[in-house]
């Protein structure tokens, strides 16, 4: 069998703060999740999005320490449309998350923003630019 890409994982100190980020972007997470260690969501076309506290992952690898300098992996989320990338960078500020990038129009035609999770993990908000 070739390897095949299953799921991300998400490693968080504050499940309940990492959980309501994500469910500001639109995830279906029931509230009950807030308070356990590890949350596996099913997203359509078969990935799977996981969520591990810092100590679960101690569980089994007592020497982990979260990665310093930046980051080398991003969630990207696709917003439809340029005013819904806008939107959501202004909510997610407004609701006390760290805007890294702002929006903007992307040499690469898409309108492009990154906001920071509560651990610090990037998340892209994109949408096409309307043809010219």
């Amino acid at each position: 069998m070739t390897p095949r890409i299953d799921a991300v994982e998400v490693v968080v100190a504050d499940m309940a703060a990492a959980l309501d980020f994500y469910r500001r972007l639109g995830l279906a997470i029931p509230e009950a999740a807030d308070t356990e260690a590890h949350v596996a969501l099913d997203l359509p076309g078969g990935l799977h999005l996981l969520f591990d506290t810092q100590d679960t992952i101690r569980s089994f690898d007592p020497a982990w320490t979260p990665p310093t300098g930046g980051h080398g992996l991003a969630l990207a989320f696709d917003c439809g449309d340029p005013a819904t990338v806008d939107a959501t960078h202004d909510d997610l500020v407004a609701a006390g998350h760290r805007s890294h990038l702002p929006p903007w129009d992307a040499f690469w035609g898409q309108r492009y923003a990154t906001v920071l999770d509560p651990d610090g993990n990037a998340v892209d908000l994109f949408a096409a630019l309307a043809p010219a």
